[in-house]
């Protein structure tokens, strides 16, 4: 299930709510960046983190500062030979290769070349290390290679270590991170080398700390473009998520004034706003948990206002390109149609509640959440198509809640292909869909997403894997996994998603909808209409049962 991050850069307002008497007011804040408290003053902040990187000399420059000119960005890994994952017990090796291949969708000018520990004393390796903008460990722990990378590394000015040695310290910008065993797993920022970008690079660390922990493909490699966006150039999809000072707040409390008050005096839109705060604006993860968790009325208004329809916050973001997904072509011998198209999607609506029920997907923002059921159908008016995905939520408060969202569904040019999009919490996200595949017998489907939330200057891309009942498909299926391939996509970076608990869904479909499809029966009695059969229920013996259907030949 893909959904919009509309309210990520909510958490950037700078605000400060103040009493004078009985009359709440809005006034500017003198100082330049607030956090949000509890109490009956609350203060937004908009400091981000750290600022973008800026040019700046190679190698030798302090923290928030480039280290490279514009241009390619280098990155070297080092993996600890034969070692594994949290990640489904995935060799880091494979993990950090396909990291090296992602980032190319970001930008074709990030190159990240990965040696194992074993290779250390290759020329081809001292030679990369000494042009090297980054340098990564990975569960390197071998004391011989840690002499030698300690030996070899002193000239790179940003080094992170992951599950290594504590001896290998991490450094950004020039300013040394000494692992103390204490607080995160970084620990605390040492005293050693350059001062100046302390703070900054503490909340680089933060954030990296946080990302990194969720172990999944997506955070890995956010957590590397984090510190490329930081201290050697910027990043396109990042830069943007960061507040515009004094016009920021002086176009929020010129337009937007109600809905700030609003908000801050209800206490679930007011939980949204100090949660939002403790969340890098880069980290979709820990921001759609904030929203999911504390959405309201109020912070739909409030980020309406604010981000949709003054832009408050000057953001933008464009719908991805990367990975290109080739949709379906053929569909049990036939050549896909846009009815045909729109028929996978409704899926197994005629018969159950839902069309689909998703087992895992790729994106741990939006499609690890449990219970997800997707609704696909017609509408009224003709050539409408509506999607609504229902899925539950635990609050970061422990509580299990549903949510719903509604999208509107356009044909793109190319059958299998789709425009979406849904207003989320104030904010519309815009989304293109493509039907990946879907087994003949209904048993399994593969949509994949790319998206943009504009106004919250964020985008995404996802794929879910769905089924009749939740359930997992065979994994060993070669069409399967010749579908996760064409998006790119390895099979370790998929959750499964918890479909234990998930009665009480709100379900249903509105009024008047439609499930219309290729083939439509004539009015009269059904023994005049040709049958056709599709997979309508598992039988008694596991295997798919039959029954007649309006739609789908044989």
């Amino acid at each position: 299930m893909a959904t919009a991050l509309p309210a990520t850069a909510a958490a950037s307002c700078r605000l400060q709510l103040s009493r004078r008497g009985t009359s709440p007011s809005l006034s500017p804040p003198r100082g330049s960046t607030f956090r949000c408290h509890g109490g009956s003053s609350v203060a937004c902040s908009c400091s981000p983190g750290p600022p973008p990187a800026v040019p700046g000399e190679r190698r030798g420059g302090v923290a928030g500062q480039a280290t490279s000119p514009e241009g390619t960005v280098r990155i070297v890994a080092v993996v600890g030979e034969g070692t594994i994952s949290p990640i489904k017990d995935t060799p880091w090796e494979e993990v950090m290769r396909h990291t090296a291949d992602r980032l190319k969708w970001i930008d074709e000018g990030f190159e990240m070349l990965v040696f194992t520990d074993n290779s250390i004393e290759k020329d081809d390796i001292r030679k990369e290390l000494s042009r090297c903008d980054m340098l990564v460990n990975v569960a390197v722990t071998n004391q011989d290679v840690i002499q030698w990378l300690i030996d070899n590394s002193k000239d790179i000015s940003n080094i992170i270590c992951f599950q290594s040695s504590p001896r290998l310290l991490n450094k950004l910008g020039g300013t040394y991170v000494q692992y103390t065993g204490e607080q995160d797993m970084f620990g605390k920022l040492a005293s050693i080398g350059k001062q100046s970008g302390v703070k900054e690079s503490a909340e680089v660390l933060k954030t990296i700390s946080n990302a990194w922990e969720r172990h999944n493909s997506d955070d890995i490699r956010f957590c590397l473009l984090v510190v490329v966006n930081a201290y050697i150039r910027p990043v396109a999809m990042l830069q943007n998520l960061r507040a515009k000072g004094l016009s920021t707040l002086s176009c929020m409390i010129k337009n937007c004034g109600p809905q700030i008050l609003n908000c801050l005096f209800d206490p679930n839109c007011r939980k949204a706003l100090q949660c939002l705060n403790s969340c890098s604006p880069t980290d979709q993860v820990c921001n759609y948990r904030c929203i999911a968790s504390y959405e309201s009325p109020y912070l739909e208004a409030f980020s309406l206002c604010v981000l949709q329809k003054h832009n408050c916050l000057d953001l933008n973001a464009e719908i991805p390109s990367k990975p290109n997904v080739i949709p379906l072509a053929m569909f049990r011998e036939q050549k896909l149609t846009h009815e045909i198209a729109e028929d996978l999607f409704v899926g197994w609506l005629d018969s159950m509640e839902w069309s689909w029920r998703v087992t895992a997907g790729q994106n741990p923002a939006y499609d690890q959440f449990p219970c997800q059921y997707q609704l696909f159908y017609r509408g009224k008016a003709k050539g409408s198509f509506w999607y609504e995905p229902v899925f539950q939520v635990k609050t970061l408060e422990g509580k299990l809640v549903w949510r719903r969202r509604r999208y509107r569904v356009r044909r793109a040019s190319t059958p299998g292909t789709f425009y979406f999009s849904v207003l989320d919490n104030g904010v519309v996200s815009k989304e293109f869909w493509t039907i990946v595949d879907v087994a003949e017998d209904f048993s399994w489907g593969l949509f994949h997403y790319h998206g943009a939330a504009k106004a919250a200057g964020l985008s995404y891309t996802g794929a879910v894997l769905v089924t009749p009942d939740g359930s997992y498909p065979d994994v060993e299926d070669p069409r399967l996994a010749s579908a996760l391939e064409k998006c790119a996509i390895k099979k370790w970076e998929l959750y499964t998603v918890d479909n234990s608990c998930c009665l009480g869904a709100p379900l249903g479909t509105p009024e008047g909808f439609r499930f219309g499809g290729v083939l439509v029966l004539p009015d009269g009695p059904d023994e005049l209409a040709p049958a056709f059969l599709i997979p309508c229920g598992k039988s008694s013996h596991g295997g798919y049962g039959f029954c007649y259907s309006k739609r789908f030949p044989m």
